[in-house]
């Protein structure tokens, strides 16, 4: 049986990871598919602190599925082709789990998609294990609950459905942890940011996204001090707009925010400040606003940017 390769998003996330592990381990024991969860790109300190505790190994990172010798994939936390591997253009697509937009999207062949508007992509492989009646090993589990904490910001982001703290606490069994001991351990694993240099800060958790007709990108870093990051504001934006000449995007967008009150402050670097302005309801000064109570780039910032 050839191998079907299993990934989430580049710069990925924990979602992205444990997505893919997750629903690589459910699709050999449902699917009897010969699955590797993979990455497209090095895992954050968040990520590695959540493997490391429940022992799991990093997954190989890969450039494209061609050069594995693989013409099949699983996509999971993403569907939109830009932010997916380098050929995913000439793969066979096996099936999609997401909890994002759809968009940019087309297959040649019927596939298994599933996608529910919930806060986690694991929170949906996690019930896809309960409606087949598949055990779900303890790694796995926390690995899985590791991703839902990470993008419900433990539960305090808007994205958060009534379901993920249901399916938390019930994987928190299994992996025998304190949810909110090791939710707060977690999170605060992924918000050392002293070390990282500007380049790789704005790439730490950074999407593609086409937006009325327009490449943007938008990333997101995670602090318990957002004036700490905006001293380094310079450079940061130097930063965003070199990656804006060499990829061709018309618009960065640095979301920096603040974990412990849910609330984000937008840096921006490109041609369009006074769309983003009426976008946000705001006035950029000096190239940054405050924005409260956003926390979600998916639920808060995208789709204002596309209306």
């Amino acid at each position: 049986m050839s191998k079907i390769l299993v990934f989430g998003h580049q710069n990925p996330d924990t979602d992205a990871i444990a997505s893919a592990i997750g629903f690589s381990y459910l699709a050999k024991q449902k699917f009897n598919l010969n699955t590797e969860a993979v990455s497209l790109g090095q895992s954050n300190e968040e990520t590695k602190y959540a493997l490391a505790f429940f022992n799991i190994e990093l997954p190989r990172v890969i450039k494209s599925a061609a050069s594995e010798g693989v013409d099949t994939v699983i996509l999971t936390d993403h569907n939109e082709f830009q932010q997916s591997i380098s050929d995913i253009n000439e793969l066979n697509i096996w099936g999609v789990v997401d909890h994002h937009r759809i968009a940019n999207f087309t297959t040649a062949n019927p596939l298994f998609f599933r996608s529910e508007p919930v806060g986690s992509s694991s929170s949906i492989v996690a019930r896809m294990f309960k409606e087949n009646q598949v055990e779900i090993p303890k790694e796995i589990a926390g690995i899985l609950i590791s991703a839902i904490i990470s993008d419900t910001l433990l539960f305090k982001s808007p994205t958060t459905h009534k379901t993920d703290q249901t399916i938390a606490q019930s994987l928190a069994k299994i992996a025998k942890i304190d949810l909110k001991t090791y939710g707060l351990s977690l999170l605060k694993a992924g918000i050392n940011l002293t070390s990282k240099s500007e380049k790789e800060l704005i790439n730490l958790d950074a999407k593609t996204f086409l937006l009325n007709e327009k490449s943007v990108r938008v990333a997101q870093v995670n602090t318990v001090d957002i004036n700490e990051v905006l001293t380094r504001q310079e450079i940061l934006e130097k930063a965003m707009k070199i990656e804006n000449e060499q990829n061709g995007y018309s618009d960065f967008i640095l979301m920096i925010t603040d974990i412990l009150n849910s609330n984000s402050e937008i840096l921006v670097a490109g041609e369009n400040n006074d769309k983003i302005e009426a976008a946000f309801d705001v006035k950029l000064k000096n190239n940054h606003a405050f924005l409260k109570g956003v926390v979600s780039r998916k639920k808060q910032i995208i789709p204002q940017l596309t209306i």
